[in-house]
């Protein structure tokens, strides 16, 4: 029988347990008993030379670009792993205060029980970093999930059960492909292709066409405003979307504007699309055969930001000849995988990678 420190156990009874989706370019948090109460950018603003935090979340998001010299404003996770411990610790803690503040009547012990999605690929290194970075903010427990696996659950997919199931989950950072059954991964792939290399296609395409250098929240924007997956050819036969945007001018230096279409933007996208198509389907093909049979009659499930690029599902189903359906609400799978597994402690127990005290 495990003993608990009794000191542990009435800090239990006074502190929120908290699901984490500590994501590249959005930060997710769940709280036991009140679902998704944070939905903020992974961005923290400092003073270069005293470090001091000035700002996190969406309020130093706006600060991108815009910053005077003293200042940079710094994204503290890269390809889904701590690039900034300081910076991801300071994060963690505002966030770990902010779910403790928001009930007037909870004492102020914040040392909650934390669960966090993770990239399936990263090293042992990179996980300890993350759970030293959630003990450094304050929790008491920091459990580890893979973050397909969170994806999966998120997306109320079986994966406790024989079945083979195979999900996508596409965010900022990274893209994590796998293959679940019996509680585990059979078969997995973390590329570093998603959401930042379709922002930074769309601005090299905008320099190397128009001469004019974008800005990443303005790539993203349009991203998001008229991206999609598919040949510029549809685009025009379904009637074309634009975006007006603007930067500096790299030939005369000077502010400009333009008007860019959803052709121009799916050209931008389109190798990026073709690359993480085409680990789908190498996953696929490294398959075992009674696995196969189960995803052909389940199909291929998307979630994370990404997958909500219009058409992405269409050109994923053409190109594996399989069914492709995209979960309920993608972006928030992964935060509510980890908020199941807080409510289920024998979930929890089988699905956890990590656990840190």
């Amino acid at each position: 029988m495990k003993f608990i420190n009794p000191i542990d156990r009435f800090l239990g009874l006074f502190s929120h347990d908290i699901g984490i989706d500590l994501g590249t370019a959005n930060t997710l948090v769940y709280v036991r008993g009140k679902g998704i109460v944070i939905r903020e950018p992974s961005a923290v603003a400092r003073h270069k030379k005293s470090k001091e935090i000035l700002a996190i979340g969406a309020s130093a998001k706006k600060m991108t670009g815009r910053a005077p010299a003293t200042i940079e404003v710094i994204r503290p996770l890269r390809n889904g792993v701590i690039a900034d411990f300081d910076a991801t610790a300071a994060m963690l803690a505002y966030y770990i205060k902010k779910v403790h503040e928001s009930g007037s009547s909870m004492p102020k012990i914040p040392r909650p029980r934390v669960v966090i999605g993770i990239p399936s690929g990263v090293t042992e290194v990179e996980r300890r970093a993350v759970a030293d970075a959630a003990l450094d903010a304050g929790a008491r427990e920091a459990n580890l999930i893979e973050e397909p696996m969170a994806a999966a659950i998120g997306a109320h997919l079986p994966v406790e059960g024989p079945e083979g199931t195979f999900i996508v989950d596409i965010g900022g950072g990274t893209s994590e492909i796998a293959v679940i059954s019996l509680g585990g991964i059979v078969l997995g792939r973390s590329i570093r292709i998603a959401g930042d290399e379709m922002d930074e296609a769309i601005i090299n395409y905008v320099r190397l066409k128009y001469s004019l250098l974008l800005g990443q929240p303005t790539a993203e924007e349009v991203k998001i405003g008229i991206g999609s997956a598919g040949s510029p050819k549809e685009s025009s036969a379904k009637g074309e979307k634009f975006a007006v945007v603007r930067g500096r001018d790299l030939e005369v230096g000077l502010p400009k504007s333009i008007k860019l279409t959803g052709g121009e933007i799916q050209e931008a996208l389109s190798p990026i699309i073709r690359e993480i198509v085409g680990n789908i389907a190498d996953t696929l093909e490294e398959i075992p055969p009674e696995l196969t049979s189960d995803i052909m009659e389940r199909g291929i499930t998307l979630a994370g930001g990404g997958s909500m690029i219009s058409g992405i599902d269409r050109v994923i189903s053409e190109s594996t000849k399989m069914p492709v359906w995209i979960a309920e609400d993608p972006l928030t799978c992964v935060v509510r995988g980890c908020g199941i597994c807080l409510e289920d402690n024998g979930l929890l127990k089988k699905m956890r990678v990590t656990k840190g005290l």
